[in-house]
């Protein structure tokens, strides 16, 4: 494995720097949906899209932040499929850290995101919030505007384990 540090500055080094745990996720309308994350995340595409006879991306990469977002349309021969329209739950979230998680979220949301949880301060010193895009991802948008020591975070953890999870996600 890779131990070293890979820098995403070099677009022909996407191959090298695709190391550790690169999510890779099949959105609905995935062509669409780069181009949303581009206009909405702020995301830089790298490389040529694959694109099969049938209009279909086998595979295209997108980086946000120093991290590979590896995506495709629907192949459900290779049991690949994208969730279904009316989704809106998910068994993952994608974590983005941005600058700003309200005008992120505001922003996502003006662009047809539906926000399960409003942005708000929550743990570890971060605000977040988490939406659904219109491709069917689930992302949790998040901020860190102040420190934590390590006596508050373990009263976070305690005060957790007393209460539990908050009935939510949704907004």
């Amino acid at each position: 494995m890779n131990q070293s540090t890979p820098t995403r500055n070099d677009p022909a080094s996407a191959s090298e720097t695709a190391v550790g745990l690169t999510p890779y996720v099949c959105p609905r309308h995935c062509a669409q949906a780069i181009d949303w994350y581009v206009e909405v995340f702020g995301a830089v595409e790298l490389g040529e899209r694959y694109v099969d006879p049938d209009g279909r991306i086998g595979h295209a990469e997108v980086v946000l932040g120093e991290a590979t977002l590896m995506l495709s349309d629907e192949y459900p021969a290779y049991g690949t499929v994208a969730p279904p329209p009316d989704n809106t739950s998910a068994t993952f979230a994608l974590q983005l850290h941005v600058v700003d998680a309200d005008a992120t979220v505001a922003k996502a949301a003006d662009a047809g995101a539906t926000v399960q949880r409003s942005v708000d301060e929550e743990v570890a010193g971060y605000r977040i919030g988490t939406i659904m895009d219109p491709f069917g991802i689930r992302w949790m948008v998040s901020t860190k505007v102040r420190e934590v020591s390590a006596e508050e975070l373990a009263a976070e953890v305690k005060a957790f384990g007393e209460t539990g999870a908050t009935d939510g996600p949704l907004s």
